[in-house]
């Protein structure tokens, strides 16, 4: 059954179970339906929450992790969230953890898959090809270890974006603003639990920006998925769930 988004005020989200809160944080091409496995799984256990990032409709000069950050700061506000774990895949990881450094008391646990942060590779670098639909499908399955994983819907919808060219620019600028905000230097001082959950195959943040983030954070450990790229939760949910559900019953 897809996910319910509800709508209060100026956001979109998921909110499903009840208990200690899972706030997911999805990337720059994400969808709340990449997290369908991790939700159906927790939310017997756990009260799990999904904003919608409003990454295509955010003003354009507020387009970077400082107006997303201050996005979530809202959300998070408004819902009265506390004592969170919080998980971000990607543009989502690295929200996650400018939010965690500036709001150190909101946080449990920290998440990171596939996070940005220290380096990534990223199709949001240069304007989206507009109007091929091989080039988006090339660039979605580049995502997947196995192509196969890409459905038509998740192609559709990146084409659907990229053929706009307002949606094209405040993609291009929060890649940009990513991409020169480096963490390596804040994120020796997180002190939370933090459990990196790496695709073994990731093209995008490679294995050894997993190592890396392992090495800066020291409360940090590291898990590899083999077989898997840049979304482990979407490629590989069962093996995603249970890494997490042992570092969550710690």
């Amino acid at each position: 059954m897809p996910l319910q988004i509800k709508e209060e005020k100026d956001y979109k989200y998921i909110d499903e179970g009840s208990g200690e809160v899972l706030l997911l944080l999805h990337g720059l091409f994400g969808a709340l339906s990449n997290w369908e496995g991790l939700v159906n799984h927790f939310k017997s256990s756990y009260r799990v929450l999904i904003p919608l990032l409003p990454i295509y409709e955010m003003p354009l000069k507020q387009a970077g992790l400082d107006g997303l950050v201050k996005f979530l700061e809202g959300f998070i506000q408004l819902k009265s969230l506390e004592h969170m774990t919080v998980i971000g895949n990607s543009l989502g990881g690295h929200v996650g953890l400018i939010y965690t450094l500036k709001n150190p008391g909101k946080v449990e646990k920290l998440v990171l898959t596939g996070s940005s942060g220290l380096f990534e590779n990223s199709m949001g670098g240069s304007f989206p090809k507009r109007g091929s639909y091989e080039y988006i499908k090339e660039r979605v399955e580049y995502t997947f270890y196995d192509p196969k994983t890409t459905t038509k819907e998740l192609v559709d919808e990146v084409f659907e974006t990229t053929k706009s060219i307002p949606k094209c620019l405040r993609i291009v600028a929060i890649a940009k603003s990513a991409q020169r905000h480096n963490m390596a230097k804040d994120i020796t001082t997180i002190e939370k639990p933090t459990l990196l959950i790496w695709g073994l195959n990731d093209t995008i943040t490679p294995p050894m920006v997993g190592h890396e983030f392992n090495k800066l954070i020291p409360t940090s450990e590291l898990r590899f998925i083999d077989k898997c790229c840049h979304a482990p939760m979407m490629e590989h949910p069962a093996k995603f769930n249970q890494i997490l559900s042992e570092f969550l019953e710690r």
